[in-house]
Order: C-alpha cells, then sequence, then structure tokens
C-alpha cells in the first residue's frame, strides 16, 4: 500500500470529521453551544440549546462525515495520489478503515475547537452505514429501544456501543460475511470503547441523578440557568 494515499486518506478524512457542525451551526444562531447546556457540540445538545431543526441538521451533517470519509475519501486519494498502483479490495478496505477511524478521531479532538470535541455517535454511525450496514442496523435499533425505554440519550447511545462489537460477531459468525471479519470486529471494539469513554461525564451525571432525560431542559456548562 503506497504510504503517501494512507497519509492523504488519513489527513483528508480528519480534517472532514474535525468540522465542527454544532459549533458553527450555534454560532450561526448567535449561540456558543460550549457554553450552552452540557457544553457538548454534538446533535444531542444541538437538540436541548437550539432547537429540533438545528439539532436535525447537525446530526445529519456529523453523521454525512463519516460516511463520506468511508465512501469517498480513499477513492479520491488512491485516484489522485497512487493511480500507478493497484486498488484491489485489501487495498481499499483499509484505505477505507483508516479513513472511519480518524474521521471519529477529528469529531472526537477537532483541531478548530483546540482538540475538544464531540462524542461521535453520529460519526460513527455514518462510519458504520459504509463500512457495515447491518451492524449499523442493529447499532440503530439498540439506540432506539433504549431511548424510548429510558429517555436517556446518553444510556443509549452508551448501549449502541455495546451492541457494536457484539453485532459484527453475530454477524460475521451466522453470514461468514468477511467484510465483518477478524478486522471488522477489532475495530467495531475499539469504536465502541472509545465511544463509552467519550461517555464517561454522562456515566458520572447518570450515577448522581443529574443526567438529563430526552426534552428536560438542562443547565448551561458554566452552570448558570439555560438561555
Amino acid at each position: 500500500m503506497d504510504i503517501v494515499v494512507c497519509l492523504a486518506t488519513a489527513l483528508a478524512a480528519y480534517l472532514l470529521g474535525s468540522i465542527p457542525t454544532g459549533y458553527l451551526v450555534g454560532r450561526a444562531r448567535g449561540v456558543d453551544v460550549r457554553k450552552a447546556g452540557s457544553g457538548n457540540i454534538g446533535a444531542t445538545n444541538a437538540f436541548r440549546v437550539l432547537g429540533k431543526p438545528a439539532g436535525v441538521l447537525v446530526l445529519v451533517v456529523d453523521g454525512m462525515k463519516g460516511w463520506l470519509a468511508v465512501s469517498v475519501v480513499p477513492g479520491l486519494a488512491h485516484r489522485f495520489l497512487g493511480a500507478s498502483a493497484p486498488f484491489d479490495p485489501s487495498t481499499r478496505e483499509y484505505l477505507e478503515l483508516i479513513a472511519g477511524v480518524v474521521a471519529i478521531l477529528g469529531h472526537n479532538y477537532t483541531c478548530w475547537l483546540r482538540f475538544k470535541g464531540g462524542k461521535g455517535i453520529a460519526t460513527t454511525a455514518g462510519v458504520l452505514a459504509a463500512l457495515v450496514p447491518l451492524t449499523f442496523a442493529a447499532c440503530l435499533l439498540t439506540w432506539i429501544v433504549f431511548c424510548l425505554l429510558t429517555r436517556y440519550v446518553s444510556v443509549a447511545s452508551i448501549m449502541a456501543a455495546i451492541a457494536l462489537p457484539v453485532s459484527t460477531f453475530l454477524v460475521y459468525h451466522f453470514t461468514h460475511n468477511e467484510d465483518y471479519g477478524r478486522r471488522m470486529i477489532i475495530l467495531a471494539a475499539v469504536l465502541g470503547a472509545l465511544a463509552i469513554y467519550k461517555h464517561k461525564a454522562n456515566l458520572e451525571r447518570l450515577m448522581n441523578g443529574t443526567e438529563s432525560k430526552i426534552g428536560q431542559k438542562s443547565t448551561p456548562a458554566n452552570g448558570a440557568p439555560p438561555p
């Protein structure tokens, strides 16, 4: 595999993933989402602070960042920088895995906001939709079920993260589809662990009984009453 193509794929995927959608949408509305609600730039806080239309926009764009990173970036990088090397299925798979992981890291640790980003759930969903759609469907169903049962977005996201490697393994076990093979199971475990780690503050609030449910007003990051 051409190292130049790898590096170009990683850089482009990071820059794509690092676009701070929630922050930009908030700024367009005259609000710094980092200082309101949970202080997070992701879709959940955008829903709380900016309203449903803005929240949906942030959710869709953050998801598309992951999907585009996997579906488009590797092909473009190879076309413009590695056209002389074969773009076989193995090369494509490695580049897609690199692009997916780095796009999520870009969202979670965006260079535009001093490496403080979101939790990566929507971007991870976009990556999964492109790489392993059956796993994506299983995680989405898990998220919906736990969201309806608990009314906590954080709980739903954590349970979907737990379901990520489990569902990938089960799909491979029952279908023997190599797209869900050992490398993907390991990647799913890593992405699930990263998602749970990014929810550590939510876990603390859940244990303290201070986590906000869907439809419940949350206080700004500085502790003042919500706007």
